[in-house]
């Protein structure tokens, strides 16, 4: 099967009705090819590739401005091919550039078979969302690299578009909401508040722009309290992101498994990994197995 398109239906209109129904769409967090197959094989209907997890694995560094379009573009068509028929939408950053760059981004990730992506207003270099030392563009600014991405689905470029602001840390919730709806105005599939402080503000985030798909984002240890997706789904949200759970249990399983060989010269506890077989299975060995017996002389 060709990347998002598992049922027939084009990858971004399968994304659409996920968020539209019963139950909110929760998007895990993914990075690297073997994320993506432990996600899909759980059951999650899409995934979501998460810039401050990429920024982590690929390159040993924080989500601090660091990955470029073409590294984040190639970590995408890795990981899409990858989950043939699930649909995957990118983290991509502030598009790279202006509203031409915003484009040609979303041009690249459409080609590599994504599904959508997210598209936010800082300025670059970014910053984590939960990190200090934000700043954000005009919302002008920001709008247009939004219309640029939408007026695409004219060339038959459809891509699931998230647009994320930033404004609340800086500018203030009421700020947030205005861009937010703007940007829903302009044809956005889903809108991105990032880190409210409190349920309060995720209440009226998830009233105020209940019609626009708003999105929640849990990110344990960020500024946004942890809230159960049932509970997110009553305030109105649609989509719900998990983003960096899977970097962070990575993270620690990783530690953990190092400092025990270096600390006992030999490995982890047996009961803290996935078996041999278990991992190969995960990354399809029996398919690959019958693939090779089809083809040997």
């Amino acid at each position: 099967m060709t990347p998002g398109q598992g049922d027939g239906r084009p990858a971004a209109d399968r994304v659409r009705a996920l968020a539209d129904g019963a139950a909110p769409l929760v998007l895990p967090g993914v990075y690297d090819g073997l994320s993506a197959r432990l996600a899909a094989q759980v059951g999650f209907g899409a995934l979501v590739v998460s810039g401050y997890s990429v920024a982590a694995s690929r390159l040993g560094l924080p989500d601090f401005g660091y990955l470029t379009q073409t590294e984040v573009t190639d970590a995408a068509r890795d990981l899409i091919a990858a989950v043939p028929g699930v649909p995957v939408i990118v983290d991509a950053d502030t598009g790279y550039g202006n509203a031409l760059s915003a484009a040609r981004t979303a041009r690249l990730l459409h080609r590599a078979g994504a599904a959508g992506m997210i598209l936010e207003d800082q300025e670059w270099p970014k910053r984590c969302g939960h990190m200090d030392g934000k700043r954000i563009v005009p919302r002008e600014e920001w709008l247009a690299k939004v219309r640029a991405v939408v007026d695409l689905r004219d060339e038959g470029i459809d891509l699931f578009l998230v647009a994320r602001t930033d404004a609340r840390g800086l500018e203030g919730l009421d700020e947030a909401i205005s861009r937010a709806r703007a940007a829903a105005d302009l044809g956005a599939d889903a809108v991105f508040v990032e880190a409210p402080l409190d349920r309060d503000e995720l209440a009226r985030i998830g009233s105020e722009l209940g019609r626009a798909r708003p999105v929640a984002n849990m990110v344990e240890g960020g500024r946004t309290p942890i809230v159960p997706t049932p509970e997110l789904g009553e305030m109105g949200f649609r989509v719900v992101l998990w983003g960096i759970s899977a970097i962070l249990a990575a993270g620690h399983a990783l530690r953990q498994a190092y400092g025990a060989l270096a600390s006992t010269g030999s490995g982890p506890d047996p009961s803290a990994l996935m078996t041999f077989g278990e991992i190969t299975d995960a990354v399809g060995l029996p398919d690959h197995r019958q693939m090779d017996q089809r083809y040997s002389s």
